[in-house]
């Protein structure tokens, strides 16, 4: 043990010579979390929105002052021409255009099926479908209360004959996430992402200067043996992980106002787990690299496809199945799942077994596999 402090020691000391590391370590993550919470975001507002009125019915107004009340959306003008429309979408100016037909308020009067037209800039697909998902919303619960109003003087005007259909109400909630911010879905995989990259990253560099100064051959012929070097080299940066998962988490509740349901003890015992993985990469990759920049170059190469592969972007279940299949070998797929589901949904243990078994069964492998390429490259 004294001989595995004192590589810590020496590691501490090394990493934290140059105050720019300071920054890297423990100041980067915060900016990094500031930037993705915010830049990283599904929520679409301020969508613009030009109206073809062709019907100047107030059935016509109701529906687009319902339309731009909503918060959602942003009035782009009134055009009157197809060709207006078109040159709109074209030059950017809206992203979408309503065209309210001229028989839209008679039809609605009759008691009978209205329609209208939505054309959207499918060059941005997610804004596309999200504003598209709103405008529906919206139009859906104005023609509603439109057609009440239509039946309800129907029914007066036939004197009660004909009376006003009911209508079926869904009432729908959304748990875990009530106002579906982005920053309780993007913040936790954020916190993923940055372990993976800090730990991995500083892992693989440590070891690779030491070879690319000359000294890991003078450590070699010490008395210490392989296993304590890796454990006095890896300890460092473990401490260093723990650290950067409190201060994310401090500020994600602090500023993003993350709910962190469930134990936060669950959370670190995860990210130990999650660590068997990063430092196995970190020190796999050092196996690899003879210099610093090599050691960055290959990192990317593993971090990039983890990171897409993860959930954290785009949702696993919309992959290709073969793809699906390659996601059950990447470790950040599982602490996604733990570190999502402890901090919004409060799960224990027993409900993240299967994730937490997988977490460590494939940190485990890596770790072995890392450690032995690397007592083998030390000979």
């Amino acid at each position: 043990m004294g001989r595995i402090w004192h590589i810590t020691r020496k590691e501490f000391i090394q990493t934290f010579r140059d105050p720019r590391m300071v920054m890297i370590i423990f100041v980067a993550p915060i900016v990094q979390l500031f930037i993705f919470g915010y830049a990283l975001t599904t929520d679409v507002t301020n969508i613009t929105v030009a109206v073809m009125d062709l019907d100047k019915s107030a059935a016509g107004r109701r529906l687009t002052d319902a339309l731009f009340n909503s918060g959602y959306f942003i009035n782009a003008g009134a055009v009157d021409s197809d060709e207006q429309l078109e040159a709109a979408l074209v030059r950017g100016l809206a992203d979408m255009a309503l065209v309210i037909p001229v028989d839209f308020s008679d039809k609605l009067d009759r008691g009978e099926t209205a329609s209208l037209q939505v054309l959207l800039d499918g060059s941005e697909s997610n804004s596309a479908t999200v504003g598209m998902g709103y405008l529906g919303k919206i139009i859906a619960a104005s023609t509603e209360a439109e057609i009440k109003r239509c039946l309800a003087q129907l029914s007066a005007q036939l004197g009660g004959a004909r009376r006003v259909q009911p209508t079926v109400e869904v009432e729908s909630r959304f748990r875990y996430n009530p106002e579906l911010k982005s920053a309780f879905y993007m913040v936790p995989g954020v916190l993923v992402m940055i372990l993976l990259v800090i730990t991995m990253m500083l892992t693989s560099l440590a070891i690779t200067r030491e070879r690319e100064v000359g000294t890991m051959e003078q450590i070699l012929v010490t008395p210490i043996k392989p296993w304590q070097l890796l454990a006095g080299k890896m300890l460092p940066f473990t401490i260093i992980g723990m650290i950067d998962v409190l201060l994310i988490l401090v500020v994600g509740v602090g500023h993003f106002e993350l709910p962190m349901v469930g134990s936060v003890g669950l959370l670190y015992l995860a990210s130990l787990f999650f660590l068997f993985s990063t430092l196995g990469l970190g020190l796999l990759v050092s196996t690899v690299s003879q210099t610093q920049q090599q050691a960055i170059f290959v990192s990317l190469l593993f971090m990039m496809p983890a990171i897409l592969l993860s959930g954290l972007m785009f949702p696993i279940a919309n992959m290709p199945a073969p793809v699906q299949y390659l996601t059950y070998a990447n470790p950040m797929r599982y602490f996604l799942d733990i570190v999502r589901g402890v901090i919004l949904k409060g799960n224990d243990l027993m409900t993240l077994a299967p994730q937490f078994f997988a977490l460590l069964a494939l940190g485990a492998l890596i770790f072995a596999l890392a450690s032995a390429r690397f007592q083998k490259t030390s000979k």
